[in-house]
């Protein structure tokens, strides 16, 4: 069972950065791949922003994220980032953090979700 915690939402400026975190409690965790995905708007479906294997040697992105985000896991922190840069208004959504199987993950069929953080882009 793994449970996780985001956080570092807010309200920016474009072109700004934020950073996200999602804390992660369980034994499992350092052998489950972690990725995050967005919703921008009730009702919307989830939309894939990236994830992180969990050997740690691989990444994927979304394609209107790439280059732009980046993610990393801590193993020893039990602790994946989102680093957002050059945020748009088309950025403004919950985020979510999510972890399972890399398959599952990439796929948004994982088991384990955060609550979302709120990350919004208005000048």
């Amino acid at each position: 069972q793994v449970q996780l915690v985001e956080s570092g939402g807010g309200l920016v400026q474009p072109g700004e950065s934020l950073r996200l975190s999602c804390a992660a409690s369980g034994r499992e965790f350092n052998t489950y791949s972690m990725g995050w995905f967005r919703r921008t708007a009730p009702g919307k479906e989830r939309e894939f922003v990236a994830a992180y294997n969990w050997t740690g040697d691989r990444a994927y992105y979304g394609d209107s994220v790439r280059g732009r985000f980046f993610i990393s896991k801590d193993n020893a922190k039990n602790t994946a980032h989102l680093q957002m840069n050059s945020l748009k208004p088309e950025d403004t959504a919950v985020y979510y953090c999510t972890a399972d199987l890399l398959n599952l993950v990439v796929t948004g069929m994982s088991r384990y979700w955060g609550q979302g953080t709120q990350v919004t882009v208005s000048s």
